[in-house]
């Protein structure tokens, strides 16, 4: 299933890191893989504005979606029917916000495959020699950790971990989600940090880059919905 879109991968992040080599060292493998995360980050704007503008209209209609709430209280499944009554009448809906983690999984997925494989398109994957500073990139966590919990290829993944966590605290706090989904949006940037611990170093730098990339466009998206309601 993921052969053809690995193989691509593949081609993108050996070339970007050939280009890259001269100036980036044995860093290039890791940028191209920056790289390579903000170019698919970049092709899914489109879909962060729309999720954007569906929750301007979700804090719009927070006052009728809770006065539904307390009048349906006892009977959820009128509560249910005329949530999306109303979602329908305003042409919005709840997992507008999740379309760009949705669009970006299968990419997520491919770099996966692409650092696991020991074989591309029927030859070696070069690729996993990769490293960046001591970590290999084909290595995940619990893969390294067993040579020492400060060995260096573990340090590599801890300094990962702490920006991922620093990336999460920084998006946690900014989730304006309400009721009892709020511990949950809250909650779930952190999950990648546990992710990246059993994925490939490689997979690890997709998630941060990732991350960093819809902390970033968030608080500019929201800052041009707040100019655009004055």
């Amino acid at each position: 299933m993921f052969d053809v879109p690995v193989s691509i991968a593949a081609a993108l992040v050996g070339g970007l890191a050939d280009v890259l080599r001269p100036a980036a060292g044995d860093l290039a493998t890791a940028l191209a893989i920056v790289l390579f995360t903000a170019a698919v980050r970049l092709l899914l704007v489109p879909l962060a504005i729309a999720a954007a503008k569906g929750e301007r209209t979700r804090t719009r209609l927070l006052p009728k979606i809770q006065a539904l709430q307390k009048k349906h209280a006892k009977n959820p499944q009128r509560l249910r029917r005329e949530m999306a009554t109303l979602y329908e009448k305003e042409g919005a809906t709840p997992l507008t916000g999740c379309l760009p983690m949705f669009a970006q999984a299968p990419f997520f997925m491919v770099m996966y495959r692409l650092f696991v494989s020991a074989t591309v398109a029927g030859h070696q994957n070069l690729l996993l020699a990769h490293t960046l500073l001591a970590a290999p990139l084909g290595q995940n966590w619990i893969g390294v950790v067993g040579g020492g919990l400060l060995s260096p290829p573990s340090l590599v993944f801890l300094a990962l971990f702490a920006l991922l966590g620093a990336v999460a605290v920084w998006t946690s706090r900014r989730v304006t989600a309400e009721g009892p989904m709020a511990l949950v949006a809250r909650l779930l940037p952190f999950g990648t940090i546990v992710v990246a611990a059993f994925v490939p170093l490689a997979a690890g730098l997709y998630l941060l880059t990732s991350g960093a990339w819809t902390a970033a466009e968030r608080a500019v998206l929201r800052r041009r919905v707040v100019l655009a309601r004055t």
